[in-house]
């Protein structure tokens, strides 16, 4: 299963699951190994395909990092942190989870848009 590591030590994404909010943006950073980067978009697309049906889900793009970068970024949005909560801990999502290897390191937090 991969890593998963918090970029706000103090507000992790678990603690962020409690604060009933929306619409909300998930932004997922990954640390990909070259020699993984398509075994792990082939199990991504499954999870996708998955969160794409949940109640609550509204969009999701993925990024790839330029210049031989081993980063790739999801970005989701999602109706509410109560949705996304609540398909991040269906059974069937943390069996795809655990598919993951080891060496994958997960940055997931939790954003709202703001007016600037």
């Amino acid at each position: 299963m991969a890593k998963l590591q918090s970029l706000d030590p103090i507000t992790p994404m678990f603690a962020q699951f409690k604060e009933k909010t929306g619409p909300i943006v998930l932004a997922n950073t990954f640390f990909v190994p070259k020699e993984r980067t398509e075994a792990f978009l082939t199990l991504f697309r499954r999870q996708a395909e998955f969160m794409k049906a949940q109640p609550g889900f509204v969009s999701l793009q993925m990024h790839k990092g330029t210049a031989d970068s081993q980063l790739l970024m999801n970005v989701a949005v999602w109706e509410s942190t109560e949705a996304l909560a609540t398909a991040f801990g269906s059974p069937e999502f943390q069996r795809m989870a655990a598919e993951f290897p080891d060496d994958i390191v997960s940055y997931p937090h939790i954003f709202e848009q703001i007016d600037v």
